[in-house]
């Protein structure tokens, strides 16, 4: 027997075929809150020696148009911003030389609606909470699209003020 398409068929696959995909399922518990989901972006990045950042997860996290920034200064105190995607901020996502941790010690929040923009001060060690040998800000955005929280874009300096 021959199947054909219908009208609407075609068109409801025109329609789909051109949205976006969005990214794996997320856990519900990384992404039910502001709070959630700042945890859930710390830890992804944390882990010992010969383990690589949790890509997959951070994946769930991240808005598939979400962009990374960072920025810095060079050895001559020149300003500059590198952006990339998430993909191209894991890059290899080679196996860690050396344990990191990082973890928020101070946060700021400003919401409206939907969307929220985060301060986060963190700190970086070799062990869970240890001793930070560095410390930085990030800034977030995030959107809530009306039953979780995405990350749409993230810069962060470790330049002292």
């Amino acid at each position: 027997m021959k199947r054909t398409l219908s009208v609407v068929s075609v068109f409801l696959l025109l329609m789909f075929a051109g949205m976006p995909t969005f990214a794996q399922q997320a856990d519900p518990a990384d992404v039910e809150s502001i709070d959630a989901i700042m945890k859930a972006y710390y830890e992804v990045v944390s882990g010992p020696a010969g383990e690589s950042g949790d890509y997959e997860r951070d994946k769930t996290l991240h808005h598939p148009d979400a962009w990374i920034a960072i920025a810095g200064e060079d050895d001559d105190g020149n300003a500059f911003v590198n952006r990339m995607t998430l993909e191209g901020f894991y890059g290899d996502n080679a196996p860690r030389s050396e344990p990191f941790w990082e973890y928020e010690v101070e946060r700021e929040v400003l919401r409206h609606g939907n969307m929220a923009h985060v301060w986060s001060r963190y700190a970086s060690s070799r062990e869970p909470n240890g001793e930070p040998y560095t410390t930085g800000i990030n800034t977030i955005t995030l959107w809530h699209d009306g039953s979780r929280w995405w990350v749409m874009g993230w810069m962060f300096d470790t330049s002292e003020e």
